[in-house]
């Protein structure tokens, strides 16, 4: 088991790579698109945003190319209520650049990234200002993925002296590990974290199919104070020490599932940071969850304030029969 490190007031700082995206208007298969939409997309820009939205001070740590995406993209989280004083302008790298490829069995995602300003961060970022005081700092499995150097940039992060607590979601991306074996790096990393979030089916993945639920997920994640398994539209359980809690996953109309992991990131996040219990943690990380599932873009309105705070408070039963249009 990690040290204890508390979670203190102050802001979450989000370390990591967002892009610019395009994706078919309508949605349909790339090919045979006449028109695409140009969005943002990142893992940890997504928590931060949807941390501002639950009224949580959030921080964007990157760095973009100095070129009209990356000028969208940072404007576009700090419209989102998120600060970005910490984002970095390189003026010899572009922004990555990533296409979402609708189908019938789901959404392929291709990517336009190597050599992109986000995959030259080093370590030195986490001497960046923007870093102190920090609550918590959030990062997430693809970035080291993007080169040496940001893996560098991760493991210095989690290093044992490290004077914040570091939360750690897996998103494991296959696409960005061709040829390399991600579950030898992305494991030592997770059990370093303080809090750590993972997918039963990506666990499954990268760690073998004897994975076959959230308590096998545990055994092999002993290190953090607090692990998350999300087992998709079932249900989500959270290991405090060897205590696990569950919560089983709202009904909601699905319109893309891109984005629901970062979401139902933050909301859990937001929960634990305003000191909810765990399982109100973890329902407020599904109510997040069910904002980005319903829209097709990574980044939507949460449901109404009203809506949350009732089922936040709702018998097991009422929560169990909800359902999110």
């Amino acid at each position: 088991m990690n040290t204890h490190r508390p979670l203190r007031p102050g802001p979450v700082v989000c370390v990591g790579e967002t892009m610019a995206a395009l994706a078919p208007d309508p949605l349909g298969p790339l090919d045979g698109a006449d028109l695409l939409r140009v969005d943002i997309a990142g893992a940890e820009s997504n928590v931060a945003l949807y941390l501002a939205d639950h009224g949580i001070p959030a921080r964007w740590v990157s760095a973009v190319g100095d070129d009209p995406f990356g000028r969208r993209v940072r404007a576009r989280i700090a419209a989102g209520g998120v600060d970005v004083t910490g984002v970095r302008t390189d003026p010899e790298r572009p922004t990555g650049l990533l296409l979402k490829d609708p189908g019938g069995h789901g959404t392929r995602v291709h990517y336009h990234r190597a050599g992109s300003a986000a995959s030259a961060l080093t370590p030195d970022v986490l001497d960046d200002p923007a870093l102190e005081g920090a609550a918590l700092v959030h990062l997430s499995g693809i970035t080291p993925a993007l080169s040496p150097v940001c893996r560098a940039l991760v493991e210095r992060a989690l290093r044992p002296d490290r004077p914040w607590p570091v939360s750690f979601d897996v998103n494991h991306r296959p696409a960005l590990w061709a040829g390399r074996a991600a579950a030898d790096v992305l494991r030592p990393l997770a059990d370093r974290a303080d809090i750590v979030l993972v997918g039963l089916d990506e666990a499954q993945a990268l760690w073998g199919d004897g994975i076959t639920d959230a308590v096998r997920v545990r055994d092999l994640l002993p290190g953090p104070r607090v692990l998350v398994v999300k087992d998709g539209g079932h249900a989500a359980t959270a290991f405090v020490g060897t205590t696990g809690h569950s919560v089983p996953a709202l009904t909601v109309r699905v319109a893309e599932p891109v984005g629901a992991g970062d979401a139902f990131a933050a909301g859990f996040l937001s929960g634990l940071l305003r000191q909810l219990p765990v399982d109100r943690a973890l329902r407020l990380g599904h109510l997040t969850a069910a904002s980005a599932l319903r829209i097709a873009a990574d980044h939507g309105p949460l449901p109404d304030p009203a809506l949350v705070a009732a089922l936040l408070d709702a018998d097991e039963e009422t929560w169990r029969t909800a359902a999110i249009d």
